[in-house]
């Protein structure tokens, strides 16, 4: 494994899911995603969504970019961060509320567990 890597979809065969059933609010997104790191509890790489929103439920600490399109997220008191092309955020344990993909989304992120 190289000691540096490239954050790119080129040569990675995406993983695909949905959201769980019972965490669906909205839509039929389709989640695709590519995993560059995937060990000891780190985790990176870059994801997409069509759009669609679901509940979500953070016990990991997370750093996304948005690469392009447009998501909300939402907290349980219901306020809302927008989160578009060229925007950086960390995303706490403890944060729940949804995620809503407006316009289809694209991030890298970089998580731990």
């Amino acid at each position: 494994m190289p000691l540096i890597a490239r954050i790119t979809r080129d040569g990675i065969d995406a993983e695909t899911a949905r959201p769980d059933p019972d965490k669906l609010v909205a839509g039929d997104p389709v989640h695709s995603t590519w995993n560059i790191e995937d060990r000891n509890g780190l985790y990176c790489g870059l994801w997409q969504s069509t759009p669609g929103k679901w509940r979500v439920s953070y016990s990991e600490w997370e750093y996304v970019h948005i690469l392009q399109g447009h998501s909300i997220l939402t907290d349980s008191a219901g306020t809302e961060t927008h989160l578009r092309t060229g925007d950086s955020y960390v995303i706490r344990p403890g944060f729940s509320g949804t995620w809503e993909v407006v316009e289809t989304t694209l991030k890298d992120y970089v998580i731990l567990t």
